[in-house]
């Protein structure tokens, strides 16, 4: 499983997905060879309704299953948990507190204080089989993931008290807006964004946390040599609309 591949330290491949609400997004990413794909609740609009159907087929094949809440709450980051999710990532985290908070909804008792649902999505409709509850509590926050993204300047300043904080699993770094929080819009490739992103793998790796990026190809093909495992490429929206303008070009008198 994803989330297992990730832990392990090996790399895994996914892409975001902000338009697509057809449960099928799935099953195409998976037989595509991708590990997971991230909906993202902070652009996209989707309901719990959609996130639930699409990840009852992402469940099925084994896909990994991420969401990008639109903020941080427990309204959101618990029920995206109880609609299926195997990852939830919450936007802009910049605080110890704010990663406290993360990891008090979305993980199970002694680690965090979700609320117990035996049946449902994320348990496929099948409660807790043969566990006790301790035991399926103890599995299932090992089978998820609790993400914090990490794109402001107070984030960076403060990345190395958030990778420490129990139960945070994961970095990963939204480079836009951190260029943006960093005076140096649109300049993903340059020096500051590159230190910031230093700080970045530098706490993931001290603490034993999984560091990623959700980036274009430069910085994915610069930091996966150094440390980026969590690769997020790409978007729904965009890889349409790429494939699009290849017929058009190609065809169109």
């Amino acid at each position: 499983m994803p989330v297992k591949k990730l832990r392990e330290g090996k790399n895994v491949v996914g892409t975001m997905v902000r338009m697509v609400k057809d449960p099928a997004v799935a099953w195409m990413a998976y037989h595509a060879g991708l590990g997971y794909i991230m909906l993202d609740l902070e652009h996209g609009l989707y309901t719990m309704e959609t996130v639930g159907n699409i990840f009852k087929v992402g469940r099925a094949v084994g896909l990994g299953c991420f969401v990008r809440v639109p903020e941080l709450s427990r309204g959101y980051v618990s029920r995206i948990m109880d609609a299926g999710a195997t990852g939830v990532m919450v936007p802009m985290l910049e605080s110890v507190e704010q990663a406290q908070k993360l990891v008090a909804w979305s993980k199970y008792a002694p680690l965090g204080d979700r609320g117990f649902g035996t049946i449902g999505d994320h348990t496929n409709y099948a409660g807790i089989g043969g566990d006790t509850m301790a035991s399926f509590m103890a599995r299932t926050n090992e089978e998820t993931l609790a993400i914090a993204q990490i794109e402001t300047r107070r984030a960076i300043e403060e990345v190395d008290a958030i990778a420490a904080v129990p139960g945070i699993e994961a970095l990963l770094i939204g480079p836009n807006d951190l260029a943006i929080s960093l005076g140096c819009a649109g300049d993903l490739m340059g020096d500051t964004v590159d230190k910031a992103i230093g700080k970045v793998a530098a706490a993931a790796k001290k603490h034993g946390k999984i560091f990623g990026l959700h980036a274009p190809d430069g910085l994915l093909e610069r930091w996966i040599p150094r440390g980026c495992t969590l690769v997020m490429s790409n978007l729904d929206i965009s890889i349409l609309a790429a494939g699009m303008k290849a017929i058009a070009q190609k065809y169109k008198g």
